[in-house]
């Protein structure tokens, strides 16, 4: 019989990438490696956290090379691809921040990835979903090797399917006195971007496989949609993608390239799909205007990142249909509204940083100020300061900071669908849903 999309892989031929361990097992009820409080630690470091960034080594692929999904898939890339031709679109998984580090926390963070492990096995054959693409903080606190099971393994060990992911600050941020070795992008690095597909040290006694991304930033090719994933770096806040002309000396400008080249491609090869753009850190986080009661959230807003990347966009005449986060424990949903190259664009910024770390509420109390969270549908334009291309408004237009979640994204030949799902008991319906048409930028 013909293997599919939800069919478990036999056991591999040398060097095929497996995803899963074919018969579920139970869900783990606490770590295997107890998880030591860093709330010390954190109190140590909390200025580092602000001023120190880290370099990271180029991409193994040229600035304008793709990274296939057919790649990711491996021998079964071909009829995994053609599975998704035949049913006219493409899903997938998106979801960030899902390392739990504490035992409170532990289960949420099963909750998700239960709940997508569930979506997959139970969609039906055109809405099986051909990835999942996971927005950075895979393991806290600092991306030690030692937690990788824990909080990445184990947790995903039912899912079938190919994870790809960027690193986020907690998987790149290098505490005082760490080995060279040991260093968070390194073992990152070690778990997603392997030369070949196998099982690594912190994978324990499981078989999923190491993904072969070509770097910690890359683009995803796939059906109907491509993916541009930048690294953020290593700050609490703000992200940045560049030195920002010799602010951050340590950062190469490596990524500036690689997106002029990328946004080139869109072009030359004629790309009619979606195009996303993934950084961990969001562009825009809410906080109250000036005047407001209460404060922002635990993260704020990268707009110099934004300005970097809205640059590039402007320079190529290109701009991506949807922006995609992580960082902020929580769920929000902005339209920015954009006149690009003379036409009307509404493109969703979307973060979703709460798929298994923690949920934090938008806004804080602050100096006895009680916090006042906006209303859904807000206009915040006022978050969008100094802009490089010409953004005429910001709407907050749904947001969830009670619930751990994650997105499904469908994409097919003349729209894009992003859903976001609670990861509530009983599961059910998605709170919030977007849909863009490709062809002109604007909401259906």
């Amino acid at each position: 019989m013909p293997r599919n999309a939800k069919t478990p892989l036999v056991a591999p031929v040398f060097g095929e990438p497996v995803f899963n361990e074919g018969v579920p097992t139970p869900d783990p009820t606490q770590f295997k490696v107890p998880h030591p409080s860093d709330s010390k630690l954190y109190k140590q470091i909390q200025n580092l956290l602000t001023k120190d960034v880290v370099s990271f080594p180029s991409s193994t692929a040229k600035p304008g090379d793709l990274y296939e999904l057919q790649e990711a898939w491996g021998p079964h890339g071909t009829e995994i691809i053609q599975n998704v031709q035949n049913a006219k679109q493409i899903c997938f998984h998106v979801l960030g921040d899902t390392g739990a580090s504490t035992a409170q926390n532990y289960p949420n963070a099963i909750r998700v990835s239960d709940m997508v492990t569930n979506d997959f096995h139970t969609s039906t054959p055109a809405n099986v979903p051909a990835f999942l693409y996971h927005l950075g903080d895979v393991v806290y606190d600092f991306g030690e090797s030692e937690y990788y099971y824990d909080q990445f393994y184990e947790p995903y060990r039912n899912y079938p399917a190919p994870i790809l992911a960027i690193p986020g600050n907690h998987d790149s941020f290098v505490v005082p006195g760490t080995a060279v070795a040991a260093q968070p992008l390194k073992i990152f690095m070690r778990n997603f971007c392997s030369a070949s597909p196998v099982v690594t040290t912190e994978a324990g006694p499981l078989h999923r496989t190491a993904m072969t991304e070509p770097g910690v930033y890359f683009t995803l090719d796939a059906p109907f949609v491509r993916i541009i994933g930048l690294f953020s770096n290593a700050l609490e806040d703000p992200g940045l993608i560049s030195s920002e002309s010799g602010k951050w000396k340590n950062v190469p400008d490596v990524q500036l390239a690689f997106l002029t080249a990328q946004l080139q491609r869109i072009k030359t090869d004629n790309f009619q799909g979606a195009v996303l753009l993934a950084t961990h850190h969001p562009a825009f986080v809410y906080a109250p205007p000036q005047g407001g009661k209460g404060s922002g959230g635990t993260h704020g807003s990268s707009l110099p990142m934004l300005r970097d990347i809205d640059t590039i966009c402007k320079a190529q005449g290109v701009y991506p249909h949807v922006f995609l986060s992580g960082h902020a424990h929580n769920y929000q949903h902005y339209t920015r509204e954009v006149t690009f190259s003379g036409k009307k664009f509404d493109v969703p910024f979307i973060v979703c940083g709460d798929s298994g770390h923690n949920v934090d509420r938008l806004v804080q109390a602050k100096k006895g100020q009680p916090a006042q969270e906006p209303a859904q549908g807000a206009n915040v334009t006022y978050l969008d300061a100094n802009p490089v291309v010409q953004a005429t408004g910001l709407k907050l237009e749904k947001y969830d900071d009670k619930d751990y979640g994650y997105l499904r994204i469908t994409v097919n030949a003349q729209q894009l669908r992003i859903d976001f799902y609670p990861a509530v008991v009983g599961g059910g319906a998605p709170t919030d849903t977007v849909t863009i048409n490709l062809a002109t930028h604007t909401k259906a």
